[in-house]
């Protein structure tokens, strides 16, 4: 089937993850094919001249105005293979990192655990290690320089927020020219945030990145190349930290507006850790109720009590296939639906009778996996003159029964 035509004011948009908020909707900006720019380091002309071309789709996010390339892909990128090491060693750059580092060691304690993300050449982090003095410097970079200075602890590896953060406990986390390589910074980010807030350690953090804003007031191009995904604008990169979850102390801009910087700390959030207790508790619940329901309804069946359950497809069939209500066991499934009559549970495969079938083949007991429908099935069973001894509904891990237990469902 042919997909519909774009009306002409709809041309440029597309539907495209921003990674900088999460929005959907973004729209073109430059589209281009190139190989790649910073990562090529071809040993001849020939290789040089032959290397593959990659997409370039780089689109806006209408929402925060981040400029990002939805046909990245992070495979075609060689990092494993040659080092993305900046070159700047000049005066105006020098200045702005000195102040960096001034600013972050001010608010650094005596001997504290410092980690760099992508420590690249390592001169940033072995500079902050001579400032402070004492502590514990670690960098992650899987293709950054090695040094053989015993202050500096440089590790081959990508930092992982859920593994590394926990174990290290860092006083300050650093990711200068990181975020714009990563598929999804955002991600990154909020993993970082989750992980303080379960082990309930803040940090200092310093994030650095390229600022695209002078690109759109100029109309430069050379700035979107296939090895940057992301390209932040000033809003995009506030905006990207607001969603987080970190505490912005500053965000300002360095050489001459090329540049954007925060400084940040990474906390606990008492929202997510109600989220989290809330989601043990509920799965905790669930295993039990697990036990609980199948054991119920093994009793009943060795009671020899006739059984049929009301519903079988949606909340009802999940009911059957997580409880194991097999059709050797629980054969009759009915429906107050007539167009599912003669259709079969997914999974479990009883054929579904009209609820009238209960008329003239009445059971002891009727279970009603859909909670949300009890009232208008126990009024249908009052109406049609259904006969049965008990109702059964699952509630707070067990079966309970409609008239003579307490549960929220009753009338």
């Amino acid at each position: 089937m042919n997909k519909p035509a774009l009306s002409d004011s709809m041309l440029g948009v597309h539907k495209a993850t921003c990674p900088a908020c999460g929005h959907h909707i973004a729209y073109s900006l430059l589209s281009d094919i190139q190989p790649l720019a910073t990562l090529g380091w071809a040993s001849s002309s020939k290789k040089a001249q032959s290397m593959p071309d990659l997409p370039l789709d780089f689109v806006r996010c209408i929402d925060c105005g981040h400029i990002f390339n939805m046909s990245f892909d992070y495979a075609q990128v060689p990092y494993r293979d040659k080092p993305n090491l900046m070159f700047n060693k000049g005066r105006l750059w020098s200045a702005f990192i000195n102040d960096i580092k001034s600013k972050l060691v001010s608010q650094l304690g005596s001997s504290p655990t410092v980690v760099e993300i992508g420590f690249g050449d390592g001169s940033f982090i072995h500079a902050l290690s001579k400032q402070i003095g004492a502590g514990r410097f670690v960098g992650f970079d899987p293709h950054g320089a090695q040094s053989d200075i015993l202050a500096l602890e440089f590790k081959a590896e990508l930092f992982d927020p859920l593994v590394h953060y926990e174990e290290l406990k860092p006083d300050l986390i650093v990711s200068r020219h990181v975020l714009e390589h990563l598929t999804n910074p955002l991600e990154f980010l909020q993993s970082l945030s989750f992980v303080a807030t379960q082990t309930e350690h803040s940090s200092l953090a310093y994030f650095e990145v390229p600022c695209v804003d002078r690109v759109l007031e100029t109309g430069r191009t050379v700035d979107l190349y296939y090895e940057h995904n992301s390209q932040f604008t000033t809003k995009s990169f506030k905006r990207m930290l607001e969603k987080s979850g970190v505490e912005i102390e500053k965000v300002g801009h360095g050489y001459d507006g090329e540049v954007i910087y925060a400084i940040a700390r990474i906390t606990a959030l008492e929202q997510h850790q109600n989220t989290v207790a809330q989601s043990k508790t509920y799965a905790r619940s669930t295993a039990t109720a697990l036990r609980n329901i199948k054991q119920k309804l093994s009793e009943l069946v060795k009671n020899g009590g006739s059984i049929a359950v009301w519903g079988g497809t949606g909340k009802s069939a999940a009911f059957i296939n997580r409880y194991d209500l097999d059709a050797e066991r629980f054969p009759v499934v009915v429906d107050s639906d007539r167009s599912k009559v003669g259709t079969f549970v997914p999974g479990t495969g009883q054929e579904i009778k009209f609820r009238d079938w209960l008329k003239n083949n009445p059971v002891d007991i009727i279970i009603v996996p859909p909670q949300w429908r009890i009232k208008d099935i126990i009024s249908e069973i009052d109406r049609e003159q259904i006969s049965c001894k008990s109702v059964l509904l699952e509630f707070d891990g067990k079966l309970v029964d409609y008239w003579s237990d307490n549960h929220p469902y009753k009338t």
